[in-house]
């Protein structure tokens, strides 16, 4: 499975110390120098500097020798959507919508910071409502409907799988 990341699901997963939901979740983990760039600015948090400075060995930093400069975003976003396209990636994680719409429309699989949270929770790898306790403790902003129902839906699971059977 390819799995290219941008900038923001890395950030906030490390933040929440869950990052390495990535590589139980998909193995490895692609990102373009740019992300690499972007998470090692002087304003970027000092855990998530560390972590990209000595990344695990399922995170591979790769150059994106000719970037889509018709994508009108960020270049960390720009690398992570080219990358995608160029290595027929699986998924793409990102969290702007700007940027997901663009991935999309061509034609990539989107996910972002809660869709790696609320899949790592139906394998059971992660407390979600302790996780998205955590991410809002953050910068990381999302529709508090989103977030209603991403926990409605892990309670509904886990209200039926321990339901005794018959």
């Amino acid at each position: 499975m390819i799995v290219v990341s941008d900038t923001t699901p890395l950030n906030y997963l490390v933040l929440i110390d869950q990052s390495h939901l990535l590589h139980e979740l998909y193995g490895r983990v692609l990102m373009p120098e740019a992300v690499r760039d972007e998470m090692l600015r002087a304003d970027t948090p000092e855990k998530v500097r560390d972590f990209v400075s000595k990344p695990p060995d399922w995170l591979e930093v790769h150059s994106v020798p000719a970037p889509d400069l018709t994508l009108n975003l960020g270049t960390g976003e720009r690398e992570a959507i080219t990358l995608a396209q160029t290595l027929r990636a699986d998924v793409l994680l990102l969290d702007d919508g700007k940027a997901r719409r663009a991935a999309r429309e061509r034609g990539l699989a989107v996910a972002g910071t809660l869709a790696v949270l609320a899949l790592a929770a139906s394998r059971g790898l992660v407390d979600l409502p302790a996780a998205l306790s955590q991410l809002q403790q953050t910068t990381f902003r999302a529709p508090v409907g989103l977030i209603r129902l991403l926990l409605a839906q892990d309670r509904e699971r886990r209200e039926y799988n321990e339901k005794p059977d018959g």
